[in-house]
C-alpha cells in the first residue's frame, strides 16, 4: 500500500491471536497491517485441542505429536496416567506454528511489517497513527489505521496505554527449555507429563511435553523470587534429561485472568494474552488466544460497518458468555488444589477417578463444560469434598 494509505485495521502482535485476527479480516476484504517483533517466541508447551484444529483449519504437518495420555505426578512421586479416550491433544512448536499463522494472514492479503509498537498518536481530524520501531533502527515508522487490535502479549503496551485497567493485570511467569528428544526405549512420544510438586512450582506446575524431535521442559509460578530456571534444571535431572542437548530457552509472563475491559471505547480492542485469556489451573492459552483474535476481528468488522465504537466491546462479551464459567471453575481449582503439597497430592489422587478423566478430556477437547452427565458431576463433587476434609486416603 502507498505510504500515505489508511489501513482499515492495524494488528499489533503476530502470535496466534494477532495472526488469526489479521487473517480473518484480510480474508473478508479489509486492508490489514500486521506489525510484529522479529524473532519472538513465547515459552509454551504447545498443546492444542481438536476443537482448535477444526475451527481454525490447522494442517496435520504442524502437529509434532498427538498426545494420547497425560501423566500426573504428585509431590510424593505417585504417577497417575489419564488416557484420552476417542481423541488426542495436538502438540505444536510455537516457532513454526506462529510463523505459519502469520504467513497465512499474509497470503490472505495482510501486509506484514516488522517492528515493536511504541505508541498511538491521534490528530483532531484523522484516524489513529501507530508508531513503531524496526529492529536496531533509531528512527520510528508509522502507519494510519481506522482501528487497532492489540495482540502484543501479556505486558501489552497497547493495552497499558489505551485500555483502562490493563496495567493492573497479574501474571504467572513461565520458563521452559526446548531440548532434543532422547533416544530411549522408556520414553513415550505420545504422553505428556505434568508435575505437581511445590519444589518445582509452589503455586502452579511443571511439565514435560513431547514435540517429536524435541521436548518442552518448563515450569511456571507467580511467586516472586522463585527460581524457574532452577526448577527446570531439577526436573530435567529427575527425568534423566540433564545431559540432553538444549535447543533454546524462553521465558515470559502469562496472565492469570481475563481483563475486565478489552477496548478503549473508541478505536482499540485487545486480544489473546493482552486481554488476559489464559485458562487458570491449566495455563492453556493457544485456543483462547485464537478465539479471542477471531472475536476481536468480528467486533472490528462490526465497528467498521456501523461506525459505532460500542461494537468493540462485543469481543469480551461474547468470549465471557461462552467461556466465563470455565475460567471461573478453573480459577477455583487452582486456588484450592495448588496451595500445598498435601492438597496437590489429593488432587493427583482424584485424577485416578474414571469420571474425572472422562469429563476432563471431553471438556478440554471440545472446549465446553460437559452437562449431560449430572450424576458424574455429583460423584466428583463428593469425592472432592472428601479429599478437602481429609476423609479420603491419598
Amino acid at each position: 500500500m502507498p505510504e500515505n494509505a489508511i489501513y482499515d485495521v492495524a494488528v499489533i502482535g503476530g502470535g496466534p491471536a494477532g495472526a488469526t485476527a489479521a487473517h480473518d479480516l484480510a480474508r473478508r476484504g479489509y486492508s490489514v497491517a500486521l506489525v510484529d517483533k522479529q524473532g519472538r517466541i513465547k515459552p509454551c508447551g504447545g498443546a492444542i485441542p481438536p476443537r482448535l484444529i477444526r475451527d481454525f483449519a490447522i494442517p496435520d504437518h504442524l502437529l509434532k505429536a498427538r498426545v494420547a495420555s497425560a501423566r500426573m505426578v504428585s509431590p510424593r512421586g505417585v504417577a497417575v496416567d489419564m488416557p484420552i479416550s476417542g481423541g488426542f491433544v495436538g502438540m505444536v512448536d510455537r516457532c513454526e506454528f506462529d510463523e505459519w499463522l502469520r504467513q497465512r494472514a499474509a497470503d490472505a492479503g495482510a501486509i506484514r511489517l516488522t517492528g515493536a509498537f511504541e505508541r498511538i498518536e491521534r490528530d483532531a481530524d484523522g484516524p489513529p497513527r501507530v508508531i513503531y520501531r524496526q529492529n536496531n533502527c533509531e528512527a520510528t515508522q508509522s502507519l494510519r489505521a481506522r482501528l487497532v487490535i492489540g495482540a502484543d502479549g501479556a505486558l501489552s503496551q497497547v493495552g497499558r496505554q489505551e485500555v483502562p485497567g490493563a496495567d493492573r493485570a497479574r501474571f504467572v511467569f513461565a520458563y521452559h527449555e526446548v531440548i532434543a528428544t532422547p533416544r530411549s526405549e522408556t520414553s513415550d512420544p505420545d504422553r505428556c507429563e505434568i508435575h505437581y510438586r511445590g519444589a518445582l512450582s509452589p503455586d502452579f506446575y511443571a511439565w514435560i511435553f513431547p514435540h517429536g524431535d524435541t521436548m518442552s521442559v518448563g515450569s511456571g509460578s507467580a511467586r516472586k523470587g522463585f527460581s524457574l530456571k532452577t526448577s527446570v534444571r531439577d526436573l530435567r535431572a529427575d527425568a534423566g534429561l540433564a545431559e540432553t542437548q538444549t535447543v533454546r530457552r524462553e521465558g515470559a509472563p502469562i496472565p492469570l485472568k481475563p481483563l475486565k475491559r478489552w477496548d478503549n471505547g473508541r478505536d482499540v480492542v485487545l486480544a489473546g494474552d493482552a486481554a488476559g485469556v489464559v485458562a487458570p489451573a491449566s495455563g492453556e492459552g493457544i485456543y483462547y488466544a485464537m478465539l479471542g483474535g477471531r472475536l476481536a476481528a468480528d467486533a472490528v468488522e462490526a465497528c467498521l460497518r456501523s461506525g459505532d465504537a460500542g461494537a468493540l466491546a462485543t469481543a469480551r462479551k461474547r468470549f465471557m458468555k461462552t467461556h466465563g464459567n470455565v475460567f471461573f471453575i478453573l480459577g477455583l481449582m487452582q486456588y484450592f488444589w495448588y496451595r500445598s503439597d498435601r492438597l496437590r497430592e489429593s488432587f493427583v489422587s482424584i485424577c485416578k477417578d474414571p469420571d474425572v478423566q472422562r469429563l476432563t478430556w471431553e471438556a478440554y477437547m471440545n472446549k465446553e463444560l460437559v452437562r449431560r452427565d449430572p450424576m458424574a458431576h455429583a460423584r466428583i463433587f463428593f469425592k472432592d469434598l472428601a479429599h478437602l476434609l481429609r476423609l479420603a486416603s491419598t
